[in-house]
């Protein structure tokens, strides 16, 4: 049986973690020194992702020693909840994991005007994000095979998270209302999205080589036939369509809606190419968190080469 509260708890986590990388990283490279805080609200936003995050693990590793003692969340002792995080690699993640987001968020809430990006701050979100990868499917395996599975499955969260940031980055650009979209702030998000495109491509680059590698440690090629018939192969299959579409809204702003837009901007007509481009990133986010939704769900399943094993 699913345990709901802890997919719940996990999908929120993979999904606050990412932001909390992906959104500072997007802000930093996506726009100049004297822009970065005055169009995002970067060093708040980093502040409530990395406290949300805290709050996140802690409710996570009650669940899962909740989950290892095999007694409801509330009735979980203080000897079983420290033996996890003292003598288990998953607590030792979850102090990692810890340690990093009190980082993050010490780094947020003391960051002057001037540095609206504290770099630090971003070390300590990736490395919040990559610990995940220690309590996964990627850590599972052994020897050079497994050292490799685990970098693949590091190198895929953090691109994954540097996609969702600027995701959500895009998504605050083109929240306010069309009469306060000046031409000076579509210029500016005009910029964001043609410096996105290359560092997009080599995100999509990453997440297909890392998952192929995931994919044939996990899956393996004499069980891919046989995806359609488990609860495991038909989320992977999901997974893969849902990420498939967003390749196809990422190659439409990338190929058509930037290039539109920076027409639309030269001729002083902007309003339909903001509606479609608002559109095309609601798409794209709402693939991306029911991706996330199934990963965390995937996490919870055992694998086809497990199965082997």
């Amino acid at each position: 049986m699913t345990d709901w509260l802890s997919v719940s708890i996990r999908a929120a986590l993979y999904a606050d973690l990412m932001l909390c990388f992906g959104l500072p990283l997007f802000a930093l490279y996506g726009f100049t020194r004297a822009k970065r805080q005055t169009v995002l609200p970067v060093r708040a936003s980093l502040a409530v992702l990395a406290a949300l995050g805290l709050a996140l693990s802690a409710l996570g590793i009650a669940t899962i020693t909740a989950g290892m003692a095999g007694v409801p969340l509330s009735e979980i002792d203080r000897a079983s909840l420290e033996m996890v995080i003292t003598q288990t690699s998953i607590g030792t993640a979850w102090q990692v994991r810890m340690g990093a987001l009190s980082v993050a968020l010490v780094c947020a809430l003391i960051a002057g005007r001037r540095s609206a990006v504290p770099h630090l701050a971003i070390a300590a979100a990736a490395i919040a994000l990559a610990s995940l990868a220690w309590t996964g499917h990627g850590a599972a395996s052994e020897g050079g095979a497994g050292l490799l599975h685990l970098w693949a499955d590091i190198a895929h969260l953090l691109a994954a998270g540097a996609w969702l940031g600027a995701i959500a980055a895009f998504g605050w650009l083109l929240l306010r209302p069309e009469a306060s979209m000046m031409p000076e702030h579509l210029h500016l998000l005009h910029r964001a999205l043609a410096r996105f495109s290359v560092i997009g491509s080599l995100l999509v680059g990453v997440l297909v080589a890392s998952g192929m590698v995931n994919g044939y440690m996990l899956v393996g090629p004499m069980h891919v036939l046989d995806l359609p018939t488990t609860r495991y192969g038909q989320l992977f299959l999901i997974k893969l369509a849902l990420f498939a579409a967003m390749l196809a809204l990422a190659a439409a702003n990338r190929f058509r809606l930037t290039p539109a837009l920076g027409t639309a901007l030269g001729q002083g007509d902007t309003a339909r190419m903001v509606t479609a481009l608002r559109r095309s990133i609601a798409w794209e986010a709402g693939a991306a968190l029911a991706i996330v939704s199934l990963v965390a769900w995937i996490g919870t399943l055992t694998p086809p080469m497990a199965e082997m094993g």
